[in-house]
């Protein structure tokens, strides 16, 4: 089992404290970091790739912008799984800033799953996303972190629950509570709760404490 996971289920009934984060794109030329940071915000998740073709044309200056205002921070990759192999994918993202390194302020890639299922039935949609995330840790030796919705999990892989052990959950449910997690997920690590956050981007929530955030960070 996944060692930060692992260390999630062992906190058992036990309160969690929140984190606020945020995550961008190109979408948002002007992100002010600093200002995140000194209203609390402690990660934010940046847009790198697409398929295997595309570069987010801001990641570079995002990233160092996130890394100069103390912010942990990581890639994300947006899925096209009908274009190419997961493994594909996943080597195109570590090869344009979806990497990992144990230095405590760079989370782990997080794979972006939305959209439709790209013409793919649920058990060929569950095998690419397996193809990635095997890949992504055979070079990494951490798990990515998967970004998706309850609707779309369900409709695309059957509501699987082949990554409850491995990958992380980012919730995508813009609402007043996170609800139920898809998939047979116990817990969500991350939340995403609106797509609108005052220094740009979509509004994040860790779920507990700085402490665990640098785990995760971490490994």
């Amino acid at each position: 089992m996944n060692t930060f996971i692992a260390t999630f289920l062992g906190l058992g009934s036990v309160a969690l404290a929140a984190v606020p984060g945020f995550d961008i794109s190109h979408y948002q030329s002007s992100v002010n970091f600093a200002a995140a940071y000194s209203d609390g915000a402690r990660f934010v998740i940046i847009k790198a790739t697409e398929g295997t073709t595309y570069t987010d044309p801001s990641f570079s200056s995002h990233y160092t912008g996130a890394t100069n205002a103390g912010l942990i921070r990581g890639g994300y990759h947006f899925a096209h799984p009908g274009s190419s192999s997961g493994a594909a994918q996943a080597n195109y993202f570590l090869a344009h800033g979806g990497g990992w390194s144990g230095d405590g302020i760079t989370l782990p890639g997080m794979l972006d799953l939305e959209g439709d299922c790209a013409g793919l039935s649920t058990s060929a949609m569950v095998s690419w996303i397996k193809d990635f995330s095997d890949t992504y840790h055979s070079k990494t030796g951490r798990y990515p972190l998967l970004y998706t919705n309850p609707s779309w999990w369900s409709s695309c892989t059957g509501g699987s629950s082949a990554f409850v052990n491995t990958n992380p959950l980012v919730l995508a449910r813009y609402s007043s509570s996170a609800g139920i997690p898809p998939g047979g997920w116990p817990y969500y690590t991350i939340w995403q709760f609106n797509d609108s956050y005052k220094y740009g981007g979509d509004s994040d929530t860790f779920n507990g404490d700085y402490t665990s955030l640098k785990k995760l960070a971490t490994g």
